[in-house]
């Protein structure tokens, strides 16, 4: 009897570490393809993309291992997002993580069953596309960078940053549906604190001399530019033009700052796509995309380049300075 016991227990423990040992492998065996639809370039987008694959690596995907990233770049060119949002449902992905309102909108209208995670986009609610940040609907969610503060804070700082400041032209993408607000609220608060305001329409960022050249024609001193996934992809370019028509220039992401303007103030969409990672692994997980709620951002960052203020000649005052999160010497 003892001897049976004996027997029967071990054979239960066997089978018991057989159907862990499985288990453990089944996760491994499963590749989860995750689909990127971006409106730059994969060289501009190198800071966010590294961010969110830094994202999924914490939460234990690997490429190569359990993950497969399938990446889509419109190239500053946003007629082709559409094009490409089909081109990742063709190849089933488990999801889609998408840049900018414009990519999102295109992904939202070219699939109905695949969830759509927006790494950064501006009023989701307005652009249509989510329901309500508590309840997105549909197949829908993500992080938005927009907050109703940020105009005023980033005009302000400008003010405080440079006193004589009298003209500003501001610089935005009528083609992306979260721009206009965005412009609206700039010029209101703008003229509200005493400013001319010049508007630079860009659909073609191959056109980005031509706007400068503009700016410059209407007596600007600095050069607003508001949140773009296009732009992003072109803020060398434009921290150079700016240098060059000693504008200053003021963004909303501290890669601005890094390429040579003289000011950002904003959330930091490198972050937001490193939290992305976090809505894909719910997804993946069991989670419906239209019950997790838009994230809004909480941090905002002020970075200065001191640098480019020395080459224009401007002074940054101790109060200004005093709060910024960093500095580039």
């Amino acid at each position: 009897m003892t001897q049976t016991l004996a027997r029967l227990i071990t054979v239960v423990f066997l089978l018991v570490a057989v159907s862990v040992a499985v288990a453990a492998q089944e996760p491994a065996s499963r590749v989860w393809r995750i689909g990127f639809l971006g409106p730059g370039s994969s060289s501009s987008g190198d800071p966010r993309i590294e961010a969110l694959r830094r994202g999924l690596r914490e939460l234990g995907y690997a490429e190569g291992r359990n993950l497969a990233l399938e990446f889509r770049w419109a190239e500053g060119n946003a007629e082709r997002l559409p094009v490409l949002a089909a081109e990742l449902a063709k190849v089933k992905v488990d999801a889609i993580v998408t840049q900018g309102t414009q990519a999102t909108d295109a992904a939202r209208r070219a699939v109905t069953n695949i969830p759509i995670v927006f790494a950064v986009a501006g009023d989701p609610v307005g652009t249509g596309l989510v329901t309500s940040l508590a309840r997105p609907g549909g197949n829908v969610t993500g992080l938005t960078d927009i907050a109703p503060e940020i105009a005023g804070k980033r005009l302000g700082l400008l003010r405080e940053a440079a006193p004589r400041i009298t003209r500003i032209a501001v610089l935005w993408n009528p083609a992306n549906p979260s721009a206009a607000p965005q412009m609206k609220d700039t010029a209101t608060i703008a003229r509200s604190l005493g400013l001319t305001v010049r508007s630079l329409e860009l659909k073609d960022v191959s056109q980005l001399e031509g706007v400068f050249a503009a700016a410059v024609q209407a007596h600007a001193q600095a050069v607003i530019v508001l949140s773009d996934g296009a732009l992003y992809g072109r803020r060398a370019q434009i921290a150079q033009l700016a240098a060059k028509h000693r504008l200053l220039c003021v963004a909303w992401t501290p890669e601005f700052a890094d390429s040579g303007c003289l000011m950002t103030y904003g959330a930091n969409v490198v972050e937001l796509h490193r939290r992305a990672a976090m809505f894909v692994d719910k997804i993946l997980k069991g989670a419906s995309a239209e019950g997790l709620p838009v994230e809004q951002p909480t941090n905002f960052e002020l970075v200065l380049n001191l640098k480019t203020a020395k080459a224009l000649g401007l002074r940054i005052p101790p109060t200004v300075l005093g709060r910024a999160d960093r500095v580039i010497e």
